[in-house]
């Protein structure tokens, strides 16, 4: 069993072994769960690298195809909409 301690900053070393162990490198992101006896560290892992072809065609739309520039034109009139409102 590892040990190691809080410093003063609230801050706590994970003892080289386990982070070798997990493959844990510098920037790690982890979610801190609190449970009954103490808590929980879980890394947070990040989304699966998906290309385009993945996941084109996943919003649904089935109409008539649109341009750069019409799409532009809509987020101009929504955006006048929006501030309209306010």
């Amino acid at each position: 069993m590892e040990t190691t301690r809080l410093s003063s900053k609230g801050q706590i070393i994970i003892p080289q072994a386990i982070r070798a162990a997990h493959e844990w490198l510098p920037g790690v992101e982890f979610a801190v769960i609190d449970t009954e006896d103490g808590i929980l560290l879980a890394p947070i892992k990040p989304f699966k690298a998906t290309s385009i072809q993945e996941v084109r065609g996943c919003v649904g739309y089935k109409g008539k195809k649109k341009s750069l520039l019409d799409m532009k034109k809509s987020i101009v009139k929504g955006a006048r909409k929006h501030n309209d409102r306010n």
